[in-house]
């Protein structure tokens, strides 16, 4: 008699109403790969994006979506990992070419396992893979930066944002961050921001005023449609780092780097794997969680698959900063 599990099935783009949950062959790992006992799961925007068809020709239907998760590994033949210890795991074409985290079980390649060790609740370490892989990524290697050194973060109240300013301010970097939202001021700040800015577009004149050449490093979270003048706030030799477009504005139309880039200041990007979040970086974190030294940036905790729906819906209205994370009790 087959095994079955329950997950998330998309079968045809929509809304939220396509997300259903349904009673599926419970997977089978082959050698080299890992079934994972899944706890938790970040709710992300690529996943709605995903729901609504928008993806790219590598997510094919019917799928489970969710591109992370944090869990307890069931069978991991062919490996060293051990049934019981906990891991994360995230990105790698998950809940895209191959399904994902929205489930009670899945499976992914040893190559993108984390395994850790933390006392911490499942509703904390399951915002964590995701949003910390980006912003420690976007950090370490789009920017590089050190400790003393000044860090713009465009789009300072998404995940990504909240998690780098607090990542930043850890490692001793003077950060300034912006919000569309007045109300989301104090968010910022609680979060590491040394110098919240309003952001109505055009915020070159007030970086200046804090920093009359401009900040050493910036991270792009909003995209084209604030690049120009992200670029415009940093210093010469300084670096922009394009890793996020909160604005849906990926691509910049006829664009020409002389008129586009000022003189000196250096443009990258940033879009990786989880090998870029070290197992021994992530136990840092971990840690320094636990201790009170990084904040997490949780919005809702949500109960059961049911709740995936309106953890997706609140993603979407973007009333609250942070993380929507569903628990899988």
């Amino acid at each position: 008699m087959t095994r079955t599990m329950r997950a998330i099935v998309l079968s045809e783009p929509g809304g939220v109403d396509t997300l259903v949950v349904k009673d599926v062959p419970l997977p089978q790992p082959q050698p080299g790969w890992v079934r994972i006992r899944v706890k938790a799961f970040g709710v992300n925007e690529s996943e709605v994006t995903s729901r609504k068809g928008l993806s790219g020709p590598d997510f094919t239907m019917p799928r489970v979506l969710g591109i992370e998760c944090v869990g307890l590994v069931d069978q991991a033949p062919g490996t060293h990992l051990k049934p019981g210890q906990q891991v994360a795991t995230m990105m790698g074409g998950m809940g895209r070419s191959f399904d994902g985290g929205y489930a009670e079980y899945t499976i992914v390649p040893l190559g993108q396992i984390i395994p850790f060790e933390t006392g911490l609740p499942w509703k904390v370490v399951g915002a964590l893979p995701e949003m910390f892989q980006t912003a420690y990524g976007s950090l370490s290697k789009g920017l590089y930066l050190g400790r003393g050194q000044s860090l713009l973060i465009r789009g300072g109240t998404s995940t990504v944002g909240l998690s780098a300013a607090a990542m930043a301010k850890e490692m001793g970097v003077i950060v300034v961050s912006t919000t569309r939202r007045p109300e989301h001021i104090e968010v910022l700040r609680e979060f590491g921001a040394d110098y919240p800015i309003l952001d109505g577009g055009n915020i070159v004149q007030g970086v200046r005023a804090l920093f009359p050449n401009g900040v050493d490093a910036a991270l792009e979270l909003v995209g084209g449609l604030t690049l120009q003048d992200t670029l415009q706030a940093t210093r010469t030799h300084g670096t922009v780092c394009f890793t996020g477009a909160l604005s849906d504005k990926w691509v910049i139309p006829h664009f020409n780097p002389l008129s586009y880039i000022p003189f000196g200041v250096r443009l990258t990007a940033y879009g990786g794997q989880a090998t870029d979040l070290p197992p021994a970086v992530f136990d840092k974190q971990l840690k320094a969680i636990a201790e009170g030294r990084l904040k997490v940036a949780v919005a809702k905790v949500y109960h059961g698959l049911e709740q995936v729906r309106q953890a997706q819906a609140d993603l979407e209205a973007r009333t609250t900063p942070g993380k929507h994370v569903v628990v899988l009790d």
